[in-house]
Order: structure tokens, then sequence, then C-alpha cells
């Protein structure tokens, strides 16, 4: 592996880590940001809902967009911009001054990051060839899976023993090192292939119909149905959903072809993604309220809450890889949701009396959590 190569590496791992990080660092700061961040648009329960939804909605909604500018203008140069722009947004995020001008933060933070994702696999594939590629990708992948796995264990820390602001200034010096390696050791590259023209009206749709559905869904239940203003936002969702097969379909280059769809597997395991991740997610989140709101754990304690899970998702995965080779991906596909529901199941049962494990770094009694921690 050369210098480039290593440097490459560096900066890749590092930018996309604290992508990965702050989609789950947030899950057990948002009570503590509850209490203290003032508000007079949106209620506490609403703001913490778009705090951590604004995210994962701007990101997720513009990693094609990202990817296809990517290409065009530039590998190293849009992965330098999405950097900076992530260091600077994280930075305004630890010194928000209410609650709503934190949701407006996330939602660039999320913009952001959508550059740094597709962009660090971009300079993996283009700085590397070969078994190194390979290698290349398997560190990237272990390093997104352990920064997801030890996000709300870190935050949880830092919320208790500094702010819930140090859980969004720490990507400041992560990115500016990330920033120096691009520079200093990153070649810039382009796609080989001229670009055959980005469907900016794809996006602008895809973009309505997915924000409208969402961002009309929790400002609507807010306000328990009876706002107006809630049920446009729906309806423009409503019709950006509608519209957008047919105009994939009549599109010279749409976003989404539609011919992908012709494939049953494609629709299945896109379907059961949707959903499984969705539930995880949502339950992560939910989890994180409910231990610190209702049961009265710090922090911390809710951050390693999610240890267990963590470590067996990142220990089986590879393992039940394999096995979905050789025996097919229906099986565990059946299997895997029907855990998940009765693991759901399970934890909805937990009573709201159960014993608070109130850990605190500092003091090393409280390192042990109750009993009912492990029997809940």
């Amino acid at each position: 592996m050369t210098r480039a190569q290593r440097w490459t590496l560096v900066a890749t791992v590092l930018a996309s880590a604290t992508v990965f990080l702050d989609a789950t660092v947030v899950n057990v700061a948002l009570p503590r940001i509850g209490r203290d961040l003032p508000h007079s648009i949106v209620g506490v329960l609403e703001g913490q809902t778009y705090v951590y939804a604004g995210y994962l909605l701007s990101l997720s909604s513009l990693l094609i967009l990202a990817g296809a500018l990517t290409d065009t203008y530039g590998r190293r140069r849009m992965f330098m911009l999405g950097l900076a722009a992530f260091g600077a947004s994280s930075a305004l995020c630890g010194l928000a001054p209410s609650l709503e001008v934190l949701v407006v933060l996330r939602v660039v933070q999320g913009i952001a990051g959508a550059f740094l994702v597709p962009g660090s696999l971009a300079l993996i594939a283009a700085g590397f060839s070969g078994p190194l590629r390979g290698r290349a990708y398997g560190i990237w992948s272990g390093a997104a899976a352990g920064t997801t796995l030890l996000g709300p264990a870190v935050g949880g820390v830092l919320v208790d023993t500094i702010s819930w602001r140090a859980a969004f200034l720490i990507n400041i010096p992560i990115a500016l090192i990330a920033l120096y390696a691009t520079w200093r050791h990153v070649p810039e590259s382009r796609s080989d292939e001229p670009p055959a023209g980005f469907d900016w009206l794809g996006a602008i749709i895809v973009g309505i119909a997915v924000g409208g559905l969402s961002f009309g869904t929790i400002y609507d239940q807010q306000r328990d149905w009876h706002d107006p203003v809630a049920f446009v936002i729906l309806a423009a969702g409503f019709l950006g959903t509608a519209v957008a097969p047919f105009y994939m379909a009549r599109a010279p280059h749409p976003l989404i072809p539609l011919s992908l769809f012709k494939s049953h597997s494609f629709t299945t395991i896109n379907i059961s993604t949707l959903l499984i991740y969705g539930g995880l997610l949502a339950s992560g989140y939910s989890q994180a309220l409910f231990v610190q709101g209702t049961l009265g754990y710090t922090a911390a304690a809710a951050g390693l809450m999610f240890i267990p899970s963590g470590v067996l998702l990142t220990l089986l995965s590879p393992r039940f890889g394999t096995l979905a080779g050789r025996y097919g991906a229906r099986p565990f596909l059946i299997v895997g949701p029907l855990l998940m529901t009765v693991a759901c199941i399970l934890y909805a049962r937990v009573p709201a009396t159960s014993a608070p494990w109130q850990l605190r770094p500092d003091v090393p009694s409280s390192l042990i959590p109750p009993a009912s921690y492990l029997i809940d």
C-alpha cells in the first residue's frame, strides 16, 4: 500500500466515521437537548424528532445527487467541500442557541454528510485496485460498523461528563484531520465516462415526496391532526409520490430507473431493507427517549444499552452473510424480521417502574447495572 493510498484510507475512514457517528450519537443527547434549549415554534418532542430525522432525511435523500456531482466536478474537490461543510455545520450545531436553529443546522449537516459517504467510496475505488481495493472496502466497512456501534456510548459519556454540545463539537478535529490528509495526499480523479446528464427534476420530485410525507406526518401528529398547513405538506408529499413513477418512466436519464424494479429480487430486497432498517432506527430513537425520560437512566447508561445488540450485529453479520450465500437469503429474511418483532413486543412490555441505571463515569460503584437491566 503506497503512502497516497494509506492517507486516502485515513481520510475516507475518518470522514465517513463522522457521518455514521452523528446518525447515532445524538440519540442519547436528545433528552438533554430538549431540556436545555429554548423553543418558540416547535414543541420539545417535535423538535427532538426533527433533530434526529432531519439529519437522516437530508443525508439519505441527497446521496444519489451527491454521487453524481462528485463524479462530474471531481471526487477530491467535492469530498473536501463536504468535509469543510460538515465540520462547520457541526461547530454551529454545538453552538446552537435554540431548538429551532439546531433543527435547521442538522439538516445542513446531513446535506454535507451526503457528499462524504459516496465521496469516500469513490476515492477508494479510484485509489485502489485488485485485492487492495477489497481490503480497503473491508477496513472502511468495519470502521463504519464500529462508529455506529460506539456512537450512543460515546455520546452518553460526552453528555454526562461535558455537555450535549460536545457530541457535535467532537466532529471538528476529526474533520480537520481528514481535510488536511485529503489536501496533502489524495489525488484528484473524475469518472472516465462523460456525464449523461443528471435528473435534477427527478431529484426535486423525490425530495418533495420524501420530505412532504415525513415532515407533514411529524408536524401534524404534534398538532393532533388539526393543522391545515400539515395537510397541505402531506398532499404535496402524496402528489410527489404519485407523480414520481410516471416521470421516471419518461425521463431520458431518470434518477431511479424503473427497469430495476422488473427484478423480483431487487424489489423484495429493497422493501425488506426499508422495513427492517426503518424498524431498527425507530426502535433506537424511541428506546433512547424511554430509558432516559421514563426510566431515569443517565445518558451514559442509555448509550451502553445499545452495545450488546451492536456487538452481536457486528460479529454475526459476516457469518450470516456466508450462510445466506450457501443456503439462500429467504430463510434469513423470514427468521430475522420475526425475531425483531418478538424483541419489540418484549421491549414494549418493560414496565415503566423498572429500576433506573444512574451510571456516572466518575462514580465507580455506579458502573454495575441494576438487576432489572439484564432482566428487562
